[in-house]
């Protein structure tokens, strides 16, 4: 028989999908089952009007069959068949889709046409089982034809077709394996466990059962329990659950079915947190599950994690993570989206960045800061847990793209606060806040615990003032890109232009400082180059000495900005001030010892530093100068 070419650039055009549209040739058996699965939904379709079409008896069903020793993997289906014409023109030429047009010769209006998904319509899935093997046959009959007709081919050379026996309607595709390679192990296909591996993670929601022999084992009959005897049976296996855990109603799925899915679906040993169902009809039309985990993963925070839904067609997996669908700040969420509509382009795995897809994106985002609302309000408890999880990209959410998303995240983000060292939000910071407070008040920090002894945050509370604690290096940067909240503006305690006096005292202040100018200049010469500034203050208490700053980058923004990357040496710096309480004893000493003892100052003036430095913090670069200067002036 003379062999046809294909109808179009076949060699180079065979040669770009096999060996670069497709990113895994595991996807091969996907398609082949998508196409099955096609075909029995064409045949249903017409059996609703033509009753030739019907099965006589059985039911719809895809299967599998393997066969090592000849290398041999084929797969049945008892759909429509095809006519001789349509296995030349659907199999002769590349990207032409019998799905395709099928669905637009039946497509709206008819009866019962809006109730079929078919999943193929690019006409290239089939081409992607030459990427695994050497010859393809397909030997099919059509419905309205007593014939059947088989079609073989090996590769771009082109193909053959010629008549052949075939007792039922339907196909069968039978692939020769490509032998081994020492970069390619072809035999995983023909192994029971791999084919049942791939059915699950791509076609286990095809709604007709997949069916395959598999060999198991049983006890022996009469062979006692302590040397028990093992025998071989073949037994008929389903490979698919068929129905989708989203495509049941709400009701019908238990807490528990969620869990299990979550966990066998998402690898986490814990259930989540909290299940978000979402369908949507109209201009995007999609079913979403989600999953909010009640822990980060190990590798959340790092360079290794991906973010991304896992995305189905029809049932059909098409992408393991569509990060598209998540914005970064969500990125935790583990699920699901279940859409007919997106536009896929070539093949299933290349997906176009259309309108509809930023559509559903929208949509999923706008759904899960809802529902994050609603756990923040009901289950404050579960919130919380949920928030020492992930409250840091949320955090990260609100300072990133320059605030894009920050009027949608400040309502969910967290601070413990100095009242009763409990987490609040900014609306029960300011709901609370005292009647002549005109600003929210915080002070960052590594931990509560030295956050809470910080001389101005003792300043501040005094006052009867709640204080934000910000323990996270995000935090007070987020805090910069929000700015206000309520028109209430924020305020960093550990900076200067901290206002808690009256105008009195502010001018009392201002005299002094004004007085011991020279003394603060010598004091700073002394401490070195570190310090911008040294004064006196009226808003400590107990204290004599902190740390505060000027400008916009503060001692804590600077801590995070020293571990960065470039910004080691020479890197951005807080203008630091050395602030003395006015008040306290040291404010006499410090004078008296200007006018009769200069070099005590100055050794006074460094530990006076030092401590100030340590209560903020931060590290000292002359620790071994400094224990000298205190073990000299305890032995005087």
């Amino acid at each position: 028989m003379a062999k046809k070419q294909f109808k179009t650039e076949s060699k180079k055009l065979l040669d770009m999908m096999i060996n670069s549209i497709y990113t895994h040739k595991e996807i091969f058996l996907r398609e082949l089952i998508s196409n099955a699965s096609d075909a029995i939904d064409k045949r249903y379709f017409r059996s609703l009007t033509d009753p030739k079409a019907a099965l006589s008896g059985g039911e719809y069903e895809i299967r599998i069959a393997a066969d090592k020793t000849s290398r041999i993997l084929m797969i049945f289906d008892n759909g429509c068949g095809m006519t001789k014409e349509e296995l030349d023109s659907n199999l002769g030429t590349i990207a032409k889709s019998g799905s395709f047009d099928f669905k637009s010769e039946n497509g709206d209006g008819q009866d019962g046409a809006d109730k079929i998904d078919i999943i193929g319509q690019f006409g290239v899935g089939f081409y992607s089982a030459f990427m695994v093997s050497s010859e393809i046959t397909v030997e099919t009959r059509a419905i309205d034809s007593d014939e059947a007709y088989r079609w073989r081919s090996s590769g771009a050379d082109g193909y053959t077709v010629d008549t052949c026996a075939k007792a039922d309607v339907g196909t069968t595709i039978t692939l020769r394996l490509k032998e081994n390679t020492e970069d390619e192990n072809y035999d995983e296909f023909l192994d029971e466990w791999r084919i049942k591996e791939l059915v699950k993670k791509y076609s286990d929601y095809i709604r007709y059962p997949i069916r395959m022999s598999v060999t198991k084992s049983r006890k022996k009959a009469g062979s006692p329990d302590d040397k028990p005897e093992y025998e071989s049976y073949v037994e008929d296996e389903t490979l698919n659950s068929m129905v989708p855990l989203w495509k049941r109603p709400k009701g019908e799925v238990s807490d528990e079915e969620y869990a299990t899915f979550y966990r066998e679906k998402f690898f986490d040993y814990e259930p989540p947190l909290k299940v978000i169902r979402q369908k949507t009809e109209g201009v995007s039309n999609y079913e979403a599950l989600l999953f909010i985990p009640s822990h980060a993963p190990y590798d959340y925070y790092s360079t290794e994690y991906e973010k991304g839904l896992k995305l189905y067609s029809s049932g059909v997996l098409i992408m393991d993570k569509c990060k598209d669908l998540l914005p970064d700040h969500f990125g935790f969420v583990a699920g699901l989206v279940d859409s007919a509509d997106l536009s896929l382009n070539i093949s299933r795995e290349m997906l176009q960045h259309d309108r509809q897809l930023k559509s559903i994106a929208k949509a999923i985002e706008k759904k899960i800061g809802s529902e994050l609302s609603k756990m923040l309000e009901n289950e404050r408890e579960n919130y919380e847990k949920f928030y020492k999880a992930f409250g840091r990209q949320l955090m990260f959410g609100v300072y990133s793209d320059f605030g894009a998303h920050k009027d949608s995240l400040k309502d969910l983000i967290l601070f413990v606060s100095s009242n009763e060292k409990k987490n609040v939000t900014l609306k029960e910071y300011v709901s609370r806040m005292k009647e002549d407070q005109k600003k929210i008040y915080y002070a960052a920090g590594d931990s509560v615990e030295q956050i809470s002894l910080l001389p101005q945050v003792e300043a501040v509370t005094s006052h009867g003032y709640e204080v934000l604690y910000l323990t996270e290096d995000i935090d007070e940067f987020a805090l910069q890109i929000l700015r206000e909240y309520d028109e209430k503006e924020f305020s960093n305690v550990c900076q200067d232009d901290l206002d808690l006096s009256t105008d009195e005292e502010k001018e009392s202040l201002k005299a002094e400082n004004e007085k011991n100018a020279d003394m603060f200049a010598f004091i700073k010469e002394s401490i070195g180059g570190d310090v911008h500034a040294v004064r006196f203050t009226n808003t400590l208490k107990n204290h004599p000495a902190c740390i505060s700053s000027e400008g916009p980058v503060s001692v804590g923004m600077e801590k995070t900005l020293s571990r960065m990357p470039g910004f080691e040496e020479g890197g951005i710096k807080a203008e630091l001030v050395l602030e003395i309480s006015m008040t306290h004893p040291i404010a006499d000493k410090l004078k008296a010892l200007f006018e009769t003892d200069k070099d005590r100052l100055s050794k006074y003036s460094k530990i006076l530093y030092a401590q100030a430095r340590l209560i903020s913090g931060m590290e000292l670069k002359n620790a071994a100068e400094i224990g000298s200067l205190v073990c000299e002036l305890m032995v005087e």
